[in-house]
């Protein structure tokens, strides 16, 4: 089984919870503690707007398509995303906060 990669909100959180992950998988933690450490450590996902989604495009001052390719979705799915017919989520939305957070070149 692949493990997902976990993305932190900053490089002393990541240490903090590499330490907590080692720490619950010895036993010395419970699982209800590693869930606190995961809410703390790992970089929130929210919903985004239609709107909030093309600021984010155009903050980052690509087109559609080229921030179709860093989200691996079609140019079609940001088109829909913007206009509300459609709604990101799964993986789109982690890399949405992402961006929001850290900017484009956070997920290049």
């Amino acid at each position: 089984m692949m493990k997902r990669a976990k993305t932190y909100k900053s490089e002393a959180f990541a240490a903090i919870h590499e330490t907590a992950v080692g720490m619950h998988e010895a036993g010395v933690i419970d699982k209800q503690t590693m869930r606190s450490f995961d809410h703390s450590c790992l970089t929130p996902i929210r919903e985004f707007t239609p709107e909030e989604i093309r600021a984010l495009r155009e903050r980052e001052e690509v087109s559609q398509a080229i921030f179709a390719r860093y989200l691996n979705v079609t140019k079609d799915y940001v088109s829909k995303w913007e206009r509300g017919e459609k709604k990101p989520a799964g993986p789109s939305l982690k890399l949405l906060s992402l961006i929001e957070k850290h900017g484009l070149e956070a997920i290049a």
